[in-house]
């Protein structure tokens, strides 16, 4: 298994794929550490997603079902 170097955010994910953050962070919630989605956590309260290559393979897939409806 190949280990992953770099990680996105989701505010990059969605400027990439030019959907909203928030809807993008409100279907993120289906995927898991295991997907690559990962919460980094700073200083006092601020956090902010980080995602793989993969999971954001994973996150394009959440997109389309939810589109869909299946």
């Amino acid at each position: 298994m190949a280990r992953t170097r770099n990680l996105v955010t989701m505010e990059r994910v969605a400027e990439i794929l030019g959907e909203d953050v928030e809807w993008l962070i409100d279907i993120a919630i289906e995927l898991e550490p295991e997907d690559g989605c990962l919460t980094v956590f700073g200083p006092g309260e601020q956090w902010f997603y980080a995602l793989t290559e993969d999971s954001v393979e994973n996150l394009k897939e959440l997109i389309q079902i939810h589109r869909t409806g299946r």
